[in-house]
């Protein structure tokens, strides 16, 4: 087992990294509480993991509740939310009561904005079993649900006690769902380390094919970077804006399709190859370079072309975007392969860009 540490202070925490540690009740046992644990999962996970996680908690004498919610993103809703609620108040969960949060993103999000806001806070613990959360949505302590105007624009900064990552949980994912983690990985190459991004274009065919210990590199390489990114900028004020590579269209590509019918990665690495190209655009990154990272992308089995749509649509998405100010859109863009910045940029340029990518 490895494990890393995400400094904040007094609200710093571990990331364990290992296999089978879902059945590792001593590990369990320092997330002990007098009160309740409640599982929050969903109807794929549950059948899958919720027993043997159930089992290290009760064997330090936790009692153990379940709430399951429906699985996708276009449940990540206030309604969802909700049977949250209702499943801590009808157990009469206390400030002592700890949720544990098995399953992907979705999961993670809703049960992390639940634990912030009821009772004004109680403890989490991340339990990701998706590569796209191992490697990014379960740390850092963005927390939220989804609108049908704006991707995660309601929700919380709320960070987690611990990260408990059990690599094997990756070999029940199906293939959809590997690439679109990957399309995070990449993310975290492109933006930050170009020596990780050759590593995973020299390794793309181990990683597509569900290589544990390639899968547990990406999964440490990408862990420690973005700790490093939330130890510096917790709430997204600066250097923290650059995990949002790709995002601002790829959000836009996920809303405008409606929940669920792009997964969340696959919308990422269709909005780094549009972002790659107005990183072009702008002058800062050599096209050799935007068709190195597209290829990479593709390798991945990713999508790099987005849906055809009018202008307004786009511009409308995009303006949801959290990073916006005054109604102007900021965008990450490359430097270079491994170097990012935030960048103002006029609509024309980014109308551009999309006439260039094949989106509009």
């Amino acid at each position: 087992m490895k494990t890393l540490n995400v400094n904040l202070g007094d609200r710093s925490y571990p990331i364990f990294i290992g296999q089978d540690l879902l059945d590792d009740a001593q590990l369990f046992s320092q997330f002990a509480t007098s009160s309740a644990s409640f599982i929050v999962t969903n109807t794929t996970v549950e059948p899958l993991y919720a027993d043997r996680l159930e089992a290290s908690l009760k064997a330090n004498g936790q009692q153990v509740i379940r709430i399951v919610l429906p699985d996708g993103e276009s449940f990540k809703t206030w309604e969802t939310l909700q049977t949250i609620f209702t499943g801590l108040l009808e157990s009469n969960a206390d400030r002592k009561a700890t949720i544990f949060a098995l399953g992907g993103g979705v999961i993670g999000d809703m049960a992390g904005f639940a634990a912030a806001s009821y009772m004004r806070g109680i403890k989490f613990v991340q339990i990701p079993t998706t590569l796209l959360s191992q490697v990014d949505s379960s740390v850092g302590g963005k927390t939220g649900i989804n609108h049908p105007l704006g991707k995660n624009m309601i929700g919380a900064f709320y960070q987690p006690i611990a990260v408990i990552i059990d690599l094997k949980t990756l070999l029940t994912l199906p293939k959809r769902e590997l690439a679109a983690g990957l399309a995070e990985v990449v993310k975290h190459g492109a933006i930050a380390d170009h020596l990780f991004l050759d590593w995973i274009e020299s390794n793309a065919a181990a990683l597509n094919n569900y290589d544990l210990s390639c899968l547990e590199h990406v999964v440490v390489k990408s862990c420690e970077i973005k700790s490093a990114v939330v130890a510096q900028d917790e709430k997204e004020s600066g250097v923290r804006a650059h995990l949002n590579f790709g995002h601002t269209f790829g959000h836009a590509i996920e809303t405008g399709m409606g929940y669920g019918e792009w997964l969340h990665g696959e919308a990422v690495g269709c909005g780094m190859a549009i972002a790659a190209e107005l990183s072009v655009q702008l002058g800062y990154l050599s096209l050799e370079d935007k068709n190195r990272l597209i290829r990479i992308i593709q390798t991945l089995h990713l999508p790099t072309k987005a849906p055809q749509w009018d202008t307004s649509k786009y511009l409308s998405y995009m303006s949801h975007d959290k990073k916006a100010e005054s109604g102007q859109i900021k965008y990450i863009v490359l430097e270079e392969l491994g170097q990012a910045k935030v960048q103002k940029v006029d609509d024309d340029l980014v109308i551009s860009t999309l006439k260039v990518a094949g989106a509009i």
